[in-house]
């Protein structure tokens, strides 16, 4: 791709913010949805929120990949800079971009669903068990996401759907594993929510396991790091000055 042609970085923020909107659409409308047609039935209601995230999530980095990269997580950000996937001036405009989407992904299911647009969430997701299982999953995506994208770029998109469905029923938190969507499901007092005095200890736990993960990953697969510095998918960077 010329330089020309290789999407700006305003273009990568707005990918960033649309695609973490349909994500946090899709997480939360899900768990509406889900809620209301399983009648008390928290099994079904957690299968249809997995399986529409899971699917979501395959789609919007197939489509967004190839703009920004598809982050849709300041973790995995945070991640793509430190092993310089990114440059860390564009930081602040995948995060903030990241940081809107999410919450106007709640307001927009909220909406398509009748509810207020934003509502502090009452679900109570406390104790170590939970911070553990952030640790865990954040720790998992991330390898996930080094491991292929260093040797089958193209397989990204379908493992982290599958990861991320998979994290939703053996982790005890359902695998938030984001600090943008932890934040943005802190607004929504429906089955995908959280308090938002739990919001803190997740967001600590998803950056540990991340660090984690892309401190071992970097020592575990030192020959491959050049094949595809970038997270999630390989996408333009616009290297000339001023290229905002």
């Amino acid at each position: 791709m010329s330089s020309r042609t290789q999407p700006n970085v305003l273009r990568r923020s707005v990918s960033e913010c649309l695609g973490t909107a349909l994500l946090l659409a899709a997480v939360v409308g899900s768990g509406i949805m889900g809620e209301s047609l399983a009648q008390g039935n928290v099994a079904i209601a957690l299968l249809a929120n997995t399986l529409a995230t899971g699917a979501a999530l395959v789609a919007l980095i197939l489509t967004f990949g190839p703009i920004s990269g598809a982050h849709f997580n300041p973790a995995v950000t945070l991640a793509d800079a430190v092993e310089g996937g990114i440059p860390w001036r564009e930081v602040p405009y995948y995060l903030v971009a990241q940081l809107a989407g999410a919450f106007m992904g709640v307001a927009l299911a909220h909406a398509m669903f009748g509810h207020p647009l934003l509502v502090a969430s009452q679900h109570a997701r406390e104790g170590f068990p939970q911070l553990l299982s952030e640790f865990g999953a954040t720790f998992g995506l991330l390898s996930i996401i080094w491991g292929c994208s260093r040797s089958r770029p193209s397989a990204v998109p379908f493992a982290v759907g599958a990861y991320i469905t998979a994290a939703y029923w053996f982790t005890a938190s359902t695998s938030f594993a984001n600090p943008a969507v932890t934040l943005a499901r802190a607004a929504t007092d429906t089955f995908a929510g959280i308090r938002p005095q739990d919001a803190p200890g997740f967001i600590v736990a998803q950056l540990l396991g991340a660090a984690a993960a892309t401190a071992l990953c970097h020592w575990l697969m030192p020959a491959s790091r050049s094949v595809s510095p970038d997270v999630l998918v390989p996408h333009a960077h616009d290297t000339r000055e001023g290229g905002a």
